[in-house]
């Protein structure tokens, strides 16, 4: 059974992982979470569920405004061709997550460690970290070095890359 956004906090709790919640409608795009900018200081963030020809799962992690050229991001990554969009059962059979509540967090679910967490060097540059906590009706804030301590934590020692440029204007 998938953990409960309450089992991450714990979790957080044990590693000593400073975080803060809050609470709000469900949002399912970047675009509609926009409508927390103010509310939520530090980086705010996208993540990609992708898998590669030969079935193996990648978790990308970039801030939101991040440009990600997916069709040559496999070659980056050592991918095996190109990539597409994981389905949204494979996205519950190994993240324990909902479309729209795609997370970091969701490594927790991954126990048998089939998913490779792939976090975009530009996002690092924020102290501050927002994702959901395993739903899309809360965002919770940690600082960077807990993401990395978090990761490390449940088996996913996250590979750091440049994937993206900053969108044109973003800000």
């Amino acid at each position: 059974m998938p953990a409960t956004p309450a089992e991450l906090f714990a979790l957080l709790d044990r590693l000593g992982i400073a975080h803060a919640t809050i609470t709000h409608p469900a949002l399912f795009t970047v675009e509609q979470s926009r409508t927390l900018r103010g509310q939520i200081p530090g980086g705010h963030t996208k993540n990609l569920f992708l898998r590669d020809k030969r079935g193996e799962f990648f978790l990308v992690v970039a801030l939101e405004d991040a440009v990600i050229a997916l069709k040559s991001l496999h070659r980056r990554l050592g991918a095996s061709g190109r990539f597409s969009f994981a389905s949204p059962e494979a996205m519950r059979e190994h993240l324990g997550v909902e479309p729209g509540s795609v997370t970091p967090f969701a490594a927790i679910n991954d126990t048998a460690g089939r998913v490779r967490v792939v976090l975009d060097h530009a996002m690092l540059t924020h102290e501050a970290l927002n994702f959901h906590p395993l739903v899309n009706t809360m965002t919770t804030s940690i600082p960077r070095a807990g993401l990395l301590k978090f990761l490390a934590a449940t088996g996913h020692e996250p590979r750091v890359e440049n994937v993206s440029g900053a969108a044109a204007g973003a800000g």
